[in-house]
């Protein structure tokens, strides 16, 4: 009989501790079965996976775009003629990360403003560039 009531003690004590391991993994979940909170943690671990692979998929996408945009640029202000007052005139270079884009002038005088561009490959120019149109092309690959 001692031998049975010391069995049945410990017993006890191993679903006690049993049960408390049990709230822990379940986290006070009443009502639910072990299986459904299992189930909702899985389901939880699958759309976090799925997340991430679409996560992942985006970078990459993002990441071959990245190296074709414009992410180096220079002003210049400048003035190009005596008889205008402030530097109203500018020189911008927009390039990638390859030096390959392009640089805007604009040339502000009394009568108007025009507007130029030339094509920027490797940070070169095949038509003649002005000193401030080589100085934002410096300015944006420094």
């Amino acid at each position: 009989m001692v031998i049975l009531v010391v069995a049945v003690i410990g017993l006890a004590r191993r679903t006690s501790r049993l049960t408390r391991r049990l709230e822990g993994i379940t986290r006070g979940e009443s009502g639910k079965s072990f299986e459904g909170i299992l189930e909702a943690h899985l389901d939880k671990i699958y759309a976090v996976a799925r997340d991430l692979n679409e996560v992942t998929a985006r970078t990459k996408a993002l990441e071959a775009i990245v190296p074709t945009a414009f992410q180096r640029v220079g002003l210049v202000r400048y003035n190009p003629f005596e008889d205008t007052g402030g530097n109203q005139s500018f020189a911008l270079a927009m390039l990638d990360a390859k030096g390959d884009g392009w640089v805007m002038s604009s040339l502000h005088a009394r009568t108007g403003t025009r507007f130029y561009a030339k094509a920027v490959v490797a940070g070169k120019s095949d038509t003649g560039l002005s000193e401030e149109e080589q100085a934002a092309i410096r300015q944006a690959t420094s």
